[in-house]
């Protein structure tokens, strides 16, 4: 949705409760207590009152918003500006935008909004050939400076990210371009790198008849026993680019974004930046449309992100 429009189509607080209200309805509305779906709409409350129970169901209950003491045109806004740029806001921005004068219940919307883009992502497997791969994000380090720092993939200043894409081999790559194509992605925050680990999230995130190209590692061993196909191939560094295009192309985009909106980046909201990274990549063909997806996705879900005491270095938290 263009910013012209943005603004002509929501120019009040009204304007917003009437397209939620109708988007609600187009979902449908389920009692939460009896899940009946028969409702009836309370004008003077706004509210859906339930045919069965009498239950009464309040516009942002349920969804992204349930809770939320900020105005629904701060929700809108913002979901309209995190969709109508391939980039991102920082709360800190956001708040700017929004010249609203606490710091914390912007900085909590934004997180909401970012789980909710991961709830919906999490709906969908990965089909057919998938690339996977695991890459090294930058994190704000919490521990002690006394401390001595590691090097390599253990260090403390490094966060594992699971990285799946996919990838299918392109027909007639035309000069320049590279020679396969990219499907939907997923980026997940993991703790190890054990065998395990990759087995679980392979498990809950592709489709058990997928063919899923990956290094040889002992920590993938596990990704075997889940998938109908695996081609395993010892990568030289200079060389993975090349065998597994599309996630380090996935890696590289997500690690300039974070460096050039953020300072630092604590490992518990990593997988909240992640989840918008790729929800927006996952949907990037849908243009003004993505305003309206977003919309569902937020009366679709609640968030996994509960409200938290922020820290007091602004600036590394997001």
């Amino acid at each position: 949705m263009k910013l012209l429009e943005f603004a002509k189509q929501f120019e009040t607080e009204e304007d917003c409760e009437s397209f939620l209200k109708s988007a609600r309805e187009n979902e449908g509305v389920t009692c939460s207590n009896c899940g009946c779906t028969k409702q009836y709409w309370n004008r003077s409350r706004k509210r859906w009152v339930c045919a069965e129970c009498g239950h009464e169901t309040t516009l942002t209950s349920g969804t992204v918003m349930h809770g939320s003491k900020l105005p629904l045109m701060y929700w809108f806004t913002a979901i309209h500006l995190l969709t109508s740029t391939k980039k991102t806001f920082s709360a800190k921005e956001m708040q700017r935008q929004l010249e609203h004068k606490r710091y914390q219940p912007i900085w909590e919307m934004m997180h909401k909004i970012r789980s909710v883009m991961g709830k919906r992502d999490a709906k969908y497997k990965l089909e057919g050939t998938i690339e996977l791969d695991e890459g090294y994000f930058t994190k704000e380090n919490d521990k002690s400076d006394d401390e001595p720092q590691k090097r390599g993939v253990g260090s403390q200043q490094k966060a594992k990210v699971l990285v799946m894409v996919e990838s299918e081999e392109a027909e007639t790559p035309k000069k320049g371009q590279k020679s396969r194509k990219c499907g939907h992605m997923k980026m997940l925050v993991i703790q190890d790198l054990k065998a395990g680990t990759f087995k679980s999230a392979a498990q809950e995130n592709i489709d058990g008849s997928a063919t899923v190209i990956m290094d040889n590692l002992r920590s993938h061993s596990g990704v075997e026993e889940v998938v109908a196909k695996s081609k395993l191939q010892t990568v030289p560094g200079k060389e993975a680019p090349k065998v597994l295009p599309w996630v380090h192309v996935a890696i590289s985009n997500a690690k300039s974004l974070f460096t050039d909106m953020y300072h630092g980046i604590k490992e518990e909201f990593l997988q909240e930046y992640l989840n918008e990274f790729c929800y927006k990549f996952n949907r990037k063909n849908f243009g003004d449309a993505l305003f309206d997806r977003l919309i569902v996705a937020s009366i679709s879900y609640r968030p996994v992100f509960e409200h938290r005491i922020y820290c007091s270095k602004k600036a590394n938290c997001g």
